[in-house]
Formats: structure tokens, C-alpha cells, sequence
């Protein structure tokens, strides 16, 4: 993508010297050798306003906020606050400033209390430099109080004890408590791990802090949060600030065009290849959740597998794999029969599944890149009963290098990996094994709209190369622009089958929800 050196401001919303009350960064850049992060960044955040911080992974949202919280120095420019320069040498300094950051990922001590977590490194201490508790426990009564979290968390429940929703409350209390008032507060991702509850909770807290003129930074690529909740949202693009929008005027495609450099119908353009060689064939497929489903899948085709939460997709889909067991039917993967319940079997025979859970089913997070892209191919690299460690090497590095992985090398942690180059790493694993058919789970779950883009592709470029691939998502325009044809699924059964050029959003709901499916038919294979 060609960089943005010259942003976009939008109607109203000027980018250049920061407004009186805000924070803002001047000019700012920051290099990591010879790798730019950030180039000639220059935006402010108002205070009483809450500005959306957008853009695909790379794009700089981290460095920002690690320069706004002292964690990183700009290798030019300056953070300014009310428009003067404010030196942010260390986290420490920009604490005393009034800037906060709410990570991703909490940091919780797990062997001390909630309370000593809130206020670690400013505990109150009696003479001799003993924990004063009856003051801890008093002040964090009291904060507690005042913030509207005595009902939801409890002060003496050890760091190990809480729940991922209490572990960012535990944060967002450190970031409101101390004698510097926050007057930024920077938000990094917060509900990836929230309910739909407690998703409410937290947008009605982030509302509060802006009607009482603190300034807000939310990052998310969740397109339904922004809108819900942003004032402002400003695009970082390759490093660059590619524009700023007001989340009133603005909509989803023009995001999408400052984020990626193009229309979104645009990223989902592709050929269609399909052939009509049989691959993948089910026939009245039936487990504890599948009902007597039938389907075809040929080389080059991509099916969409649509229908809502508890519809089946998910279990039809681990019962191919030979994850679950089959009570009934038959799957035929190129005419040899796939026998229930062998995984090693149906991998070897050229089905592969990057599952919907990918941190909890399908990665390794505390191995390589290596590791985890060549993990089913280790038959094939091995001489005797050894792994040969140069060809493995190389052959992560292939698809590694094929998919785009942005990784300092293929030694990195994959639990260092964001979302999007984490799911590429299934990827990898699956396209070393050059399988005949591929069952992509919510491919595109959990990442952001850069990353679906080259998802996208990958997709399109398996089923150029012949490969069948069936797709289960819970995104209708992500299915209707992906396949060619699109199965619809309800209580575990196929109430019907929409080609491409009939599918609609409405016509797959209809079909999701029709409420009479006994003796609905299976769905005609194709």
C-alpha cells in the first residue's frame, strides 16, 4: 500500500495544532532502525470528546499510544498538551501528566488482593514501612463507591481469582484513582474479552468520563462499537494519518477506503473458478447436533455456510474433520470414504480445518511461527525418525513469507502475533499441507479490516489453485461477497441453498429462521 503523507481532514475536523483542553502529538515520528512506525503524525484528542483510533494492524495505533505513555520516545516531533510541548521521558512522567492507558491485556499481580492491585506502587503504609490495610481497605471502599464497581468487584479477591470483564475493571480503577485526575484515558481494545452486559457497562463509563471533560482514545476494529460510541474517529495508515472523520457523517466504506486504499466491495473480487470435479461429499450426515445434512463442495468452488448461533455450522464442520463422532451417512473427500472419529486420517487424506477458536483449538501460543506452520506436515519432513530442521525452516519461511506474516522472524511467539497474523499462521499450517479441501471457521473473526482484506485473498487463491473451500461465518456480507453459492443451516439441518447470484442478506435470514424445518428438505447437493 502507498503511504498517506498528506491526510484527509474531513469536514470539520481540522489535524493540525491542538485544540485548547486537548492532548494532541506534533509532527510526531518514531523509526525502530530501519522499519517506520510513525511519519509526520500530527492529531490531537479534545478533551470531552471521544476519538476512535482506527486502522489495520501495522498501521501504528500501538506506537502512538506507547509514545503517548511514555513507554517509547519519538524519534521526532513532540506530545503536546494544551498546544505546549509536554516531555514524556517515562511512564512515570506521563502518569503525572494525566495520561492512562487501559491495555489489551491486564496486567494483574495474581497473588495479591484487587485492592493492592488498584493502588500497587502507592499502597498507604504505616511507620516502618508496614501495608497499612484499614486505610487500603478504606480507599478502595470508596473508589469502588464512586466509580460504581462495589457490586461487580470484590476488594479481597486475589488477581488469580477474577474474571477477564473484572481484570479490566481492575485497570480502568487504576487509571481513575491516584492524585493527578486522568485528562486522557486511552482505551486499547477493552471489550475483546467483555459480554454484550458488560459491554454496556463499559461504553456508559467511557460516556461518563467524557461528559466530565476527560479525553478519550478508543482503539477497536470493531466497526459496531465505534459508531456506537466514538465523537471522532481519526485512520493511521501505513504509519501515516491517512484522515479524520466525524463518526456522525462518516460510514463504514469510507473507513474502510482510508484504512485499505479501497472500496470494500473491492475486497471481495475474484474469479470464479469452480470446476466440476466432486471433492468434498456428504451425504445425510448425522452426530448428536447435524441432522441428516447433504452437501457437495467442488475443486475451486468456495461455499458459504450460513445460519445463526447453535444452527450447527461449527459442529458440522468438526464432524468432517473426524473431530466428532458420525452416527450416520457417509463424507467422501475425492472418492475415498473418510471413516468417524480419525483426524490423522482425514488430514492425511486432504482435509484441513482452521477452527473458529483459534487461541484455544488450533495454535500453540507459547511456540514459534516454525512450530506451529509446520505441525501437520512433520510426516513429510522427516528423514528416518528425525525432523529435518533446514526444510522445515524453510518451508515455514515460504508460507510465512507468501501469507505476509508480520513477524520480527519465524521464531517469534505466535502469542505475540496479532489476530490477523495469528490466523494466518493456521493458514500456513494448512496450505504447507496442500489440502483438497479447506473448512475456513469464522476466518475473519477477531481481526481487523486490513488483515480481512488478505484474508480475502488467500481465499480467492486457494480456490484458483483448485482447492475446495467451505466457509462458515457469521458475517452475511462477508459470505454473500466470498462464495459462489451459500448452504443455510438451522438446528442442525440445511433448510436451503442460495446461488450466488440470488443470495441476499434477506434471503439467507429467511431462511436461518424459518420456523417449520421438520421435514424441510436437506438441501439438493449440487
Amino acid at each position: 500500500m502507498t503511504p498517506v503523507h498528506h491526510p484527509d481532514p474531513g469536514p470539520g475536523l481540522p489535524t493540525g495544532p491542538p485544540l485548547q483542553g486537548s492532548v494532541g502529538v506534533s509532527a510526531i515520528s518514531k523509526r525502530f532502525g530501519e522499519v517506520r512506525a510513525l511519519d509526520d503524525v500530527t492529531l490531537d484528542f479534545p478533551a470531552g470528546q471521544i476519538t476512535a483510533l482506527m486502522g489495520e494492524n501495522g498501521a501504528g495505533k500501538s506506537t502512538l499510544l506507547k509514545i503517548l505513555t511514555g513507554d517509547h520516545q519519538p524519534t521526532g516531533g513532540h506530545v503536546l498538551a494544551d498546544g505546549a510541548p509536554l516531555p514524556l521521558d517515562s511512564p512515570a512522567r506521563a502518569r503525572a501528566a494525566g495520561i492512562r492507558i487501559i491495555p489489551q491485556e491486564p496486567e494483574i499481580i495474581p497473588h495479591v488482593s484487587v485492592a493492592e492491585n488498584v493502588y500497587a506502587g502507592a499502597l498507604p503504609r504505616r511507620p516502618g514501612r508496614r501495608l497499612d490495610r484499614a486505610a487500603l481497605e478504606a480507599r478502595i471502599r470508596t473508589d469502588l463507591d464512586r466509580l460504581g464497581f462495589a457490586q461487580v468487584l470484590d476488594p479481597d479477591l486475589l488477581g488469580s481469582q477474577l474474571t477477564p470483564a473484572q481484570r479490566q475493571l481492575v485497570e480502568i480503577m487504576r487509571a481513575l484513582t491516584g492524585e493527578v485526575p486522568a485528562r486522557l484515558i486511552a482505551f486499547d481494545e477493552p471489550t475483546s474479552s467483555l459480554s454484550e452486559h458488560e459491554v454496556d457497562a463499559l461504553f456508559a463509563l467511557v460516556r461518563r468520563l467524557r461528559d466530565e471533560g476527560v479525553a478519550i482514545v478508543y482503539v477497536s476494529h470493531r466497526m459496531q462499537e465505534i459508531f456506537q460510541l466514538a465523537d471522532r474517529i481519526a485512520v493511521l495508515r501505513d504509519g501515516c494519518l491517512a484522515g479524520v472523520r466525524d463518526a456522525r457523517t462518516t460510514d463504514e466504506a469510507a473507513l474502510v477506503r482510508l484504512m485499505v486504499g479501497r472500496d470494500l466491495s473491492a475486497l471481495f473480487e475474484r474469479q470464479k473458478v469452480a470446476t466440476d470435479r466432486l471433492v468434498l461429499d456428504v451425504d445425510h450426515l448425522t452426530t448428536d447436533d447435524v441432522h441428516d445434512v447433504s452437501l457437495r463442495v467442488h475443486a475451486g468452488e468456495v461455499v458459504g455456510l450460513a445460519g445463526l448461533i447453535g444452527a450447527g455450522r461449527s459442529e458440522l464442520a468438526l464432524a468432517l474433520a473426524g473431530d466428532l463422532p458420525v452416527r450416520a451417512g457417509t463424507v467422501t473427500l475425492d472418492g475415498t470414504p473418510l471413516r468417524s472419529g480419525r483426524p490423522g486420517e482425514v488430514i492425511r487424506a486432504g482435509l484441513g480445518l482452521a477452527p473458529e477458536e483459534r487461541k484455544a483449538q488450533a495454535l500453540f501460543l507459547r511456540q514459534s511461527i516454525k512450530d506451529n506452520a509446520s505441525l501437520v506436515v512433520l510426516d513429510r519432513l522427516r528423514r528416518l525418525r528425525f525432523v529435518r530442521r533446514t526444510a522445515e525452516r524453510h518451508l515455514a519461511q515460504e508460507f510465512a513469507d507468501r501469507l505476509r506474516v508480520r513477524a520480527p522472524s519465524i521464531d517469534h511467539e505466535v502469542r505475540k502475533l496479532s489476530g490477523g497474523n495469528q490466523q494466518k499462521v493456521v493458514l500456513a499450517r494448512w496450505l504447507a499441507r496442500k489440502p483438497k479441501v479447506l473448512i475456513l471457521d469464522e476466518p475473519t473473526r477477531g481481526i481487523d479490516v486490513g488483515a480481512k482484506a488478505e484474508i480475502y485473498e488467500i481465499i480467492a487463491g486457494l480456490a484458483a489453485e483448485g482447492v475446495a473451500v467451505l466457509v462458515i461465518s457469521s458475517e452475511l456480507p462477508e459470505l454473500l461477497g466470498l462464495a459462489d453459492r451459500i448452504v443455510v443451516m438451522q438446528s442442525g439441518r440445511i433448510t436451503g441453498e442460495l446461488d450466488r447470484s440470488e443470495a441476499t442478506e434477506e434471503a439467507v435470514l429467511e431462511l436461518a429462521m424459518a420456523d417449520d424445518i421438520v421435514g424441510a428438505a436437506p438441501g439438493a447437493p449440487s
